[in-house]
């Protein structure tokens, strides 16, 4: 198998495991205009556009099957079944401002002939959704999603319309296929996602599952492999409570058996990433405020394994499910921890730092880490790596060069076989890549005196690594509800204790006067009671500047002569009091 390398190197393949060398069959494009590239889902062809043209080629011998020309394409893609050859171009306008020529052309591959072109504005969700088995095809067209069967792009043989599609996501796997369409809320109505069974559009009867939520601007609809359940990931722009500037995410499950729940999280803050797994069972979650917590759920949305928190954004499973990879990239250090499944034991901690992508090769065995432009301009390169953390190769481009975009020739499911999981590191020629971590800054003075860990938050351990007597279990829903009420309430008690003990400590004298922030006994005079209650709140206030003091903290010149003045304030207060 082979990775394909794009960047200002121009475009080549080189050999996987273990040779690493650069592929012959594939003859390298040395242009530096190498805009877009696939692979088809089989692995078996291989298209790119160099600026001038749309090359296919067979991977195996290299052989050239089609050329088109389409010099501006930048994005291709090949159908399920290696059929048809989608490409898009930026949409322009006549000068005079009429409409312009389509720019998404659907081709096909055997015979080269265009089969249909369309005006597709938006880059953004341009190509046509296929079945797998491209008995069915599918496009968002002006909030409907239409629907051609057996590529016959010249009849709309199904039209799926709400008031207003915004995104739709078609089952994997064999018919019948299954669509989840999200429809945005407006002027104070929810947003939904429902699911349909292809054809049978009719009525709102007709859906197999809905769920309905508020705080919504976008959503990511993932269908997991069996096609029995989609995971909603519902985001804001902005979130109105103002603890994170990543908006607000929730997390929601939907089932075909029309079942759905909001998966109950048990730390606030952002979604990073959510995964299914291959076995389409359980699902991994990466969520909170750094540092991030990890837990994977089952069907019911229980919590099956928390991995505790640490400094991760990202989740990947191996092809075959039975290895998990949580890893901390973009503005995280690139820490990775690879996770046995089964036995939910740690494999392996490698450090890829500065990745900006990292990918699972077909065989469940090998990783790709890569540092591409433009997210990073330099260093850019490769490394492949063994999940037990040996480090087999790596490739940096010489510094006035720059890569693209890096990523595996893909495969069937099946074509590898799953195999045992491995914790010894597998040899390497590579040396160890370990480094030394960089240590914490430290003033001249403190340089010779013995280092106190100050960490700004402890990690909390994985739920098999935690000490003995700390709850094992994750929780599940209803039990998390309970712990947050119940936390809830104590927050509550402990800070109405708090207000009733933060009264300033009065002298013996008036110990009979009732400890409320408003005297019960008033003197008849309004003048004296507003007296009486600024002189308990100046007193409140040279109590909190005491606790400070005490705390250590260094106080102001104006705060010291505050606290001088107690005494007297305390005398003038008995006086006004018994004078009552």
């Amino acid at each position: 198998f082979a990775l394909s390398v794009r960047g200002s190197e121009g475009l080549y393949m080189v050999n996987g495991p273990p040779s690493f060398t650069e592929s012959t069959a594939f003859q390298r494009d040395s242009g530096k205009n190498c805009k877009a590239v696939a692979f088809s889902k089989d692995g078996s062809l291989f298209t790119w556009c160099n600026g001038e043209k749309v090359n296919i080629v067979n991977v195996t011998n290299g052989e050239l099957l089609r050329s088109f020309d389409l010099p501006k394409a930048v994005c291709l893609e090949i159908s399920p079944k290696n059929n048809v050859l989608a490409t898009w171009q930026a949409y322009t306008t006549a000068k005079d401002g009429t409409a312009g020529a389509p720019n998404l052309m659907l081709h096909d591959v055997k015979t080269g002939k265009c089969l249909k072109s369309f005006i597709q504005k938006k880059m953004h969700h341009w190509c046509p959704c296929w079945a797998d088995d491209e008995s069915i095809c599918a496009r968002n067209v002006n909030n409907e999603v239409h629907f051609f069967e057996n590529n016959n792009f010249n009849t709309i043989a199904n039209k799926l319309h709400l008031q207003k599609v915004n995104d739709f996501v078609l089952s994997p796997g064999a018919q019948p296929t299954k669509v989840a369409v999200y429809v945005p809320g407006s002027k104070g109505a929810p947003s939904f996602v429902r699911l349909y069974q292809y054809p049978n559009f009719n009525g709102p009867q007709s859906a197999i599952a809905n769920k309905s939520f508020f705080k919504a601007d976008k959503v990511t609809m993932l269908w997991n492999k069996k096609a029995t359940a989609v995971l909603v990931i519902a985001s804001t722009e902005v979130d109105k409570t103002g603890a994170s500037y990543y908006g607000e995410q929730t997390l929601h499950y939907i089932a075909t058996n029309g079942e759905s729940a909001v998966v109950q999280l048990p730390k606030n803050g952002p979604i990073y990433d959510v995964v299914w797994s291959p076995n389409s069972v359980e699902f991994c979650a990466v969520y909170g405020f750094m540092p991030a917590k990890a837990t994977v759920f089952n069907l019911k949305c229980d919590p099956v394994f928390d991995f505790g928190t640490g400094p991760r954004n990202a989740a990947f499973y191996s092809p075959h499910g039975h290895i998990l990879v949580l890893a901390g990239f973009g503005n995280l250090r690139g820490q990775m921890e690879v996770w046995d499944v089964k036995n939910y034991k740690l494999i392996s901690k490698p450090v890829a730092s500065d990745s900006t992508y990292f990918a699972w090769c077909p065989d469940g065995e090998h990783i790709v880490t890569a540092t591409c432009a433009p997210r990073l301009r330099v260093s850019n390169g490769y490394k492949i790596w063994h999940y037990t953390g040996s480090l087999l190769h790596s490739y940096e481009v010489p510094s006035n060069e720059e890569m693209w975009q890096v990523f595996w020739q893909p495969f069937l499911d099946g074509v590898f076989p799953a195999r045992a999981v491995k914790y010894q590191a597998v040899p390497s020629e590579l040396p160890s890549t370990e480094t030394k971590p960089a240590q914490a800054y430290r003033p001249p003075a403190l340089r010779n005196k013995p280092v106190t860990s100050s960490k700004l938050h402890e990690d909390e351990p994985p739920q098999n690594m935690k000490p003995p007597g700390s709850s094992d279990k994750p929780l599940s829903k209803t039990a998390l509800k309970n712990q947050r009420k119940h936390e809830a309430k104590k927050a509550a008690k402990q800070e109405a204790k708090a207000d009733a003990n933060h009264e300033p400590t009065q002298p013996p004298a008036s110990q009979h006067a009732p400890r409320s922030t408003v005297p019960a006994v008033t003197s008849g005079d309004p003048e004296v009671d507003k007296k009486i209650k600024n002189l308990k709140k100046k007193l409140k206030a040279i109590e909190q500047l005491k606790e400070q003091a005490a705390a250590g903290k260094q106080l102001e010149k104006n705060q010291l002569e505050k606290i001088q003045k107690e005494n007297a304030l305390l005398q003038e207060l008995e006086d006004l009091e018994l004078g009552l």
